[in-house]
């Protein structure tokens, strides 16, 4: 049996917002169209994908399965219609993409005069889109900071940097040559604690709630501006830190914090020759600048 996109799309609707109402509203159709869809959905796969009455919708078990998957999948479908509307229209193009305080200037050169006829591009991303820009086809390539969602990519490490806490500049501990992790247990971290596992471990970490939401930052600029108004202190990697310099804040190495992982990542189904040169070329490029090159099992190029 074939999957529907399209179904797939509505189920994926649903089962973000659980509540058909809203879900039609956000596709634009009628909700006596979306519940059909779903239902036949459900037929198409034998599988029952969510429990509904006049008061709730849940997801089953088989529901909650189909959701982890989705994305990859309505993701690498998106990939493929990009790459192919791109080879449908004159010139072909190659997008790198990159995290803040990452410098791609060599690696998009390098590919750019071994192919004059290509359209070389760069994109900046966040924590937050890394990972989708690629999965997506928005970039064929991204540079990414670990952790990051793998499903549906490829990687290839490249080099690990230190981490170091960002403080306002009169900081009681702005003038350290170094911190623990355990001196800030009492500071209000600005980021997604998913960015800094570590945090959470921390024994003296506070363990009321917090006072205030924490604000959504979807930027280094704006993490700073938080920092500089003593609203709370953020984890950088070294680079980042040293790109993004103010007046009004400091960094400093936290000691015992492990080394932020940066990879090279592409869309495990691109077997673009493209792909598998670039990925040469950044592996060529990290090690000649004297950066580690961690091995793994199975991140090597393409085949």
């Amino acid at each position: 049996m074939d999957i529907d996109l399209r179904k797939l799309r509505y189920f994926v609707a649903v089962a973000e917002e659980l509540h058909f109402g809203r879900a039609a509203a956000r596709l634009h159709i009628a909700q006596p169209v979306l519940s059909r869809q779903i239902r036949a959905f459900e037929h198409e796969l034998r599988a029952e994908l969510f429990v509904r009455d006049r008061r709730s919708t849940v997801l089953t078990e088989a529901g909650r399965q189909l959701l982890a998957d989705a994305g990859p999948l309505l993701a690498s479908a998106e990939a493929l219609r990009r790459r192919v509307q791109r080879a449908a229209h004159g010139r072909q193009t190659f997008t790198i993409a990159f995290m803040p305080g990452i410098i791609v200037t060599a690696e998009a050169r390098a590919i750019a005069q071994r192919h004059p006829e290509l359209a070389v591009g760069v994109v900046r991303t966040s924590w937050d889109d890394q990972a989708a820009v690629v999965r997506e086809g928005r970039a064929d390539v991204g540079y990414v900071r670990l952790p990051v969602d793998q499903r549906g990519l490829r990687l290839r490490p490249l080099f690990t940097e230190p981490r170091v806490v960002v403080l306002p500049g009169e900081h009681r501990l702005a003038g350290k040559e170094s911190v623990d992790l355990a001196e800030l247990a009492e500071e209000r971290l600005l980021q997604d604690p998913d960015a800094v596992p570590e945090w959470r471990d921390l024994p003296n970490r506070p363990t009321d709630p917090e006072p205030r939401p924490r604000p959504v930052l979807t930027s280094v600029e704006e993490k700073l501006e938080h920092v500089a108004a003593y609203a709370g202190v953020v984890i950088l990697p070294l680079s980042t830190a040293r790109f993004y310099t103010r007046p009004d804040v400091v960094h400093v190495p936290v000691g015992d914090l492990g080394h932020n992982q940066v990879c090279l990542a592409w869309a495990e189904n691109n077997r673009s020759p493209l792909v598998r040169e670039f990925v040469d070329i950044a592996a060529q490029q990290a090690g000649d600048v004297g950066a580690p090159m961690p091995g793994s099992a199975g991140s090597g190029p393409p085949s």
